[in-house]
């Protein structure tokens, strides 16, 4: 099969290597530099160093090149989620296509099916997610995901191109709830990072440990289910790889950047410090507020969600911000 992969991050790279022993497979990088330095070194030496490119990896650094290669197969959306749209127009509406961002649009508050929904309605289209490092997909490290549509005929092609021996693919007809689990997470992530940090300072004797990393976990995942059934996802997404599994990857593993997120803000730092240290994109920052926004729209209760926001805005400390989710009112678990 013919794959384009257009954009060469982590995710991106990562993908394209484990595609590429068994198809035809196109990276393209928006940066000409980028791509001449990995086609020639065959290294993404910015966002995975240490693994080689195989060697039947094609890079390019032409959007068209890359479109009609993948016209012919499959095309990966593989930029962050502010990009989305601008490579969604960029696409004839029958070109097999699938993104691996995880977000809502900033300023429209659209998940991914819903913007293709818009700009290119009858066209196969659907979301690849799940908890998934970059990094132990490029070293074939096992892992599982979803492809999400509504076009089963697109989930049997996604499952063609990417399930292999060290990645399983699963498949939905819940593009909602898979991308609303995708969503959240990061935002969860971030407040699992504030309090992992909270628990690592000194000053802090009787600060969070284990026992409310695993009661955010738990909760995060109610307000992730309680906003996608409002959009109307199925419940059930949510005890699947892209919600519940996404999520405790994410809110736990030490690769996780939304997690590192919390982090570095409960030592101290400022978010343009963090945010700066980084180097990549940490979705959670960016899509927080616009889910809370969305959540609320609806009149769906986020207080985890909305307790992120006020510290990513400066409005709470990561202490005031756990002394105000403790201090709700008792309440029914269901």
């Amino acid at each position: 099969m013919k794959i384009a992969i257009l954009g060469a991050g982590a995710w991106g790279t990562a993908l394209a290597c484990s595609a590429a022993p068994r198809h035809e497979v196109m990276l393209w990088a928006r940066d000409p530099a980028q791509a001449q330095a990995m086609a020639q070194a065959r290294v993404n030496a910015r966002y995975l160093p240490d693994v080689a490119l195989p060697e039947g990896l094609a890079v390019t650094a032409s959007h068209a090149e890359a479109a009609a290669h993948g016209a012919q197969g499959l095309v990966v959306v593989a930029t962050p989620m502010g990009a989305l749209r601008e490579s969604l127009q960029r696409m004839a509406p029958q070109v097999p296509l699938l993104w691996l961002c995880k977000g809502l649009e900033a300023g429209t508050g659209a998940l991914g099916h819903e913007i293709a929904q818009q700009l290119r309605p009858d066209g196969p289209s659907g979301v690849l997610s799940g908890p998934s490092f970059a990094l132990e997909v490029a070293q074939g490290r096992p892992t599982a995901i979803v492809a999400a549509s509504a076009d089963v005929a697109l989930c049997e092609r996604a499952v063609q191109a990417f399930h292999g021996e060290g990645l399983r693919v699963y498949t939905s007809a819940d593009p909602t709830g898979v991308e609303v689990g995708g969503a959240v997470k990061n935002v969860m992530a971030i407040a699992a990072g504030l309090l992992d940090g909270l628990a690592g300072r000194a000053d802090l004797p009787q600060g969070p440990g284990l026992n409310a990393r695993a009661a955010l976990i738990t909760r995060g995942l109610a307000e992730m289910t309680r906003l996608g059934v409002a959009l109307g996802a199925r419940a059930e997404t949510f005890m699947g790889l892209s919600g519940l599994g996404d999520l405790v990857l994410t809110a736990t593993g030490a690769l996780s950047r939304n997690r590192r997120v919390g982090l570095l803000l409960a030592e101290g730092r400022t978010l343009p410090q963090v945010l700066q240290s980084l180097g990549h994109v940490a979705e959670g920052v960016y899509t927080a507020a616009t889910v809370l926004e969305r959540a609320r729209a609806l009149g769906v209760e986020m207080p985890i969600t909305g307790a992120v926001v006020d510290v990513l805005r400066g409005h709470l400390s990561p202490e005031q911000a756990m002394a105000r989710l403790m201090a709700r009112e008792a309440r029914p678990e269901g």
